[in-house]
């Protein structure tokens, strides 16, 4: 299969990258790394998350980040909302798209969110039907997707299932998340296969992390397959705090450099999202985890 000709990049790094971080993050920076972002060129920033402060307290300041940041015409700031009460709460703050989450392992839903798989896609009944009435897109996310940090291998047609379920629901794209980065290549491309005979493979977005280093030979066999979303964190911030020893997200800095290696056009200035990386780098007093922004930046 032909490479796409476009991709949309999912800039996760406010909220998954965040959360993951062991000291809190001031407000202002999160503010600050948004709106370099979206003047870098992003035009889909998951801003926060909308869980209880008591699991996730990186997060406990998403309401007054959403209603800090300087809005942009044509930028989606999403956020995490686990059910109806984070739902409401995202959408009194501007949140114009959210997301939701299941786990494609028993063992990882019952340690991440304490119930089962089919629990978790039931609490999003309600939280769809709103989003459905007020017209807020709902994104679905599916963690754990090639490896279960609790139960080793997981199966991709488990991975369907749940996906299926999730986008006749109403979820308008499925991200395939491999929580912990322990896929590679080859088992990435089986599971897009196994995905894509239950949704359209347009409806499908690769989240890769890099624990095993592999994430960007996981996004070159999805970009393969004809994937054309790509979640990524800005410096490579985050990891899982649910997977132990799991390293963060793939760096966005590196995707853009491999996307600018194939021809492939994503709309965002390299030189300004090094900057976005390196300034809340600074901030959290550590480098950067992105190879790109370590070699540009000398």
């Amino acid at each position: 299969m032909s490479l796409p000709k476009q991709v949309r990049i999912v800039e996760v790094g406010p909220r998954d990258g965040l959360q993951n971080e062991k000291q809190a993050t001031p407000t202002s920076a999160k503010i600050q790394l948004i709106e370099n972002l979206v003047d870098a060129g992003l035009n889909y920033i998951e801003a926060g998350s909308f869980v209880n402060p008591k699991w996730v307290p990186q997060m406990a300041d998403s309401g007054e980040v959403f209603s800090g940041v300087a809005r942009k015409a044509g930028v989606t700031y999403a956020a995490l909302t686990p059910n109806l009460q984070g739902y409401e709460r995202a959408i009194a703050v501007g949140a114009n798209e959210v997301a939701i989450f299941a786990a494609a392992s028993e063992a990882f839903s019952q340690k991440n969110i304490n119930c089962s798989i089919s629990e978790s896609i039931k609490r999003f009944e309600a939280l769809i039907a709103a989003a459905k009435q007020q017209q807020i897109p709902v994104r679905g996310y599916i963690s754990c997707v090639l490896g279960c940090p609790y139960s080793g291998a997981v199966d991709a047609e488990m991975v369907a299932n749940i996906a299926s379920e999730l986008f006749a629901m109403g979820c308008y794209e499925i991200s395939l998340g491999d929580t912990i980065g322990v896929g590679t290549a080859g088992k990435t491309k089986q599971l897009i296969e196994t995905v894509a005979r239950v949704i359209p493979i347009s409806k499908i977005a690769a989240h890769m992390h890099d624990t095993y280093g592999q994430a960007l030979a996981n996004i070159y066999a999805a970009l393969e397959m004809g994937i054309s979303v790509i979640d990524s964190s800005v410096a490579g911030l985050g990891g899982c705090p649910y997977a132990v020893g799991a390293t963060g997200n793939v760096a966005t800095e590196d995707v853009v450099y491999l996307l600018n290696g194939l021809g492939i056009e994503h709309g965002i200035d390299l030189e300004k999202l090094i900057y976005a990386g390196n300034t809340i780098s600074n901030i959290l007093g550590k480098p950067t985890n992105s190879r790109v922004a370590r070699a540009m930046s000398k």
